[in-house]
Order: C-alpha cells, then sequence, then structure tokens
C-alpha cells in the first residue's frame, strides 16, 4: 500500500475550561487530537474521560459527534505519510489504549507548562504532549522543545502538514465529502 493520511486536529469546545485557557494563550484552538481517518472516527487524544469535569481525564477515544464538541470549532491538518509511519503511530496508540489504565491526565504538567517549567510524569500525558509524542513515533515531528512542552500551537506550526479544514466542527463532516474525497 503506498500513502496514507494521519490528521491532526486542532479545537476549540467552547466549555469554560477551554475558555480559560483561551485567557491565558490568546489562541483560538488549544486542544489537540490525532486521527486516523478524514471521517475523524478514529481519533485519540488525552482529555476528559466525563464531558462535563476537564478534571478527570486520560487517554480518550474521542467522538467528534459527542455533545463536547457539538459547537466546536477546529482547524484539520493533513499528514501525508509512509505504511511504515502510519503503523508505527498506531501501534503506539493501540499500545497505550490496552494499558490505560496506567495512564494519567497530566493536569500538574499543563499548568507547569503554563509557567514554563518542565513536569515530565511517567505515563501522564495531556493533549497536545500525547500528540506531539505519536507525532515524533511517526517521524513526523523535528523539535528542539521536550515533548512536554509542545502546545497545541507548537503542532500548528510544525512542517509537513496541509491545512484543509477551518471553521465549525460539525460543518467540516459535509465539507469533507465535497472537498476532500475529490483528492
Amino acid at each position: 500500500m503506498g500513502e496514507r493520511k494521519v490528521y491532526l486536529l486542532l479545537t476549540d469546545t467552547g466549555t469554560l475550561f477551554t475558555r480559560m485557557i483561551r485567557l491565558y494563550t490568546k489562541e483560538s484552538h488549544n486542544h489537540a487530537s490525532i486521527g486516523f481517518d478524514c471521517d475523524l472516527t478514529e481519533v485519540y487524544s488525552f482529555g476528559r474521560k466525563r464531558p462535563r469535569n476537564p478534571f478527570i481525564g486520560g487517554f480518550v477515544k474521542e467522538d467528534m459527534h459527542s455533545e463536547l464538541f457539538r459547537n466546536a470549532t477546529c482547524a484539520v491538518y493533513v499528514y501525508s505519510v509512509t505504511e511504515k509511519q502510519y503503523e508505527n503511530m498506531l501501534r503506539l496508540i493501540k499500545e497505550i489504549e490496552e494499558n490505560k489504565q496506567k495512564y494519567r491526565y497530566n493536569l500538574l504538567g499543563l499548568f507547569a507548562l503554563a509557567l514554563n517549567k518542565r513536569i515530565q510524569r511517567k505515563h501522564a500525558y495531556f493533549c497536545s504532549h500525547f500528540v506531539a509524542t505519536i507525532l515524533k513515533e511517526g517521524k513526523l515531528l523535528e523539535t528542539n522543545k521536550h515533548l512536554c512542552m509542545i502546545t497545541p500551537q507548537d503542532l500548528k506550526h510544525a512542517s509537513s502538514k496541509k491545512l484543509v479544514y477551518q471553521g465549525d466542527l460539525q460543518s467540516y463532516f459535509s465539507f469533507k465529502e465535497n472537498q476532500l474525497e475529490v483528492n
């Protein structure tokens, strides 16, 4: 098989927690996820395990049609990757998924990042740290920054990807049917 696609998804769900983060970062999208299909059915991140509580988090397979993402805005980027890169990234995700009880949401690391301090905890990630780790596994991220210091904005500015959509997340699905599958 030839070329595969991997999707970087940056979102803003509009929740109180994301509005507080936006006040600090001044950025429009402060949550990062990685997807393995243009339908965004195979999307992974470290985030909320319970939609109404941002403090209970961990490894999640995200449902882009759920209540949490119903009013989200997003930017969708696509990477063209080899079969080996695709398999390496998916293998690491499956490994984390199979052992997800060992993994925690690194809320402490997120607050440390805001203070430009590095706190790396074993088996603990926040969204952009997790996505950076997966991209690094696929040799798609070259950075001198420690992965636990990567922000969604760092991912946005990383090379070798193409912005394919920006706007309301729910509108992406009709856009995708009209635009992406033609290419």
